[in-house]
């Protein structure tokens, strides 16, 4: 099954993905340390939401008063992102079906900020690199990038499903639930791959419970703070 169509079924019947509109809490962190950086003024700043989802964090940026986009797979989140949007009075948003692996309809150096929050994890290789060479280039010199995605190290249930359900890919496995691929990275891989294209301002392993079919995994994620 096609990316496209695998994200389009979860959020038609969500198995994994979460209809919550509060945004991620490392997100939230990272605000405080953004307005520490620039201030509170963020109303002449541009966000760019990659994998938007349903709105949930690009809306929280855009009531902070960012102006922001979103790319997003599918059709059905895009649309509840704009309804909630709507709903809100956030209309400095603009959601629209893309992915993230390929070119971006924007300019150069026009982000002040790009966030990644468990999006990039389903790209493959191929894709991966065109989404860290098209963040680099949209995003302004000095502008950051919010990152948070899947660790490999010290992750049990994330080596048991390499072992069980590899994909064919460097450090890939795939979700029987969704037919999903995901890519999970160990810290030297991470700093290897992303360093390429930004400076890494911090770099830090956290866990949470996952739900998957009413069963809970411990899962370990980076979350990473940099800036081109």
């Amino acid at each position: 099954m096609a990316q496209k169509e695998v994200w389009e079924k979860e959020y038609y019947n969500p198995k994994l993905v979460t209809l919550s509109e509060e945004p991620r809490k490392d997100l939230k962190i990272f605000v405080k340390f953004l307005r520490k950086e620039q201030g509170d003024d963020f109303n002449n700043l541009k966000a760019l939401d990659l994998g938007s989802g349903t709105g949930r964090n690009g809306n929280y940026l855009a009531d902070l008063g960012f102006q922001v986009a979103g790319f997003e797979l599918s059709k059905t989140a895009v649309e509840l992102a704009k309804q909630r949007a709507s709903e809100q009075g956030l209309f400095n948003t603009n959601y629209r079906v893309l992915n993230i692996g390929e070119k971006y309809p924007l300019e150069d150096n026009s982000i002040d900020l790009v966030i990644d929050v468990m999006s990039s994890n389903s790209l493959n290789e191929k894709e991966r690199e065109i989404y860290l060479a098209e963040t680099s280039r949209v995003l302004k010199t000095g502008g950051y990038f919010f990152f948070r995605g899947l660790c490999k190290d010290g992750d049990k249930h994330t080596k048991n499903l390499i072992k069980l359900n590899p994909g064919l890919e460097k450090d890939t496995y795939i979700n029987k639930d969704m037919g999903l691929v995901e890519r999970v990275f160990t810290e030297s891989d991470f700093i290897e791959l992303y360093s390429k294209y930004f400076s890494i301002l911090r770099l830090e392993k956290k866990s949470n419970y996952a739900k998957m079919n009413n069963q809970s995994y411990k899962r370990n994620y980076w979350v990473a703070y940099m800036q081109k």
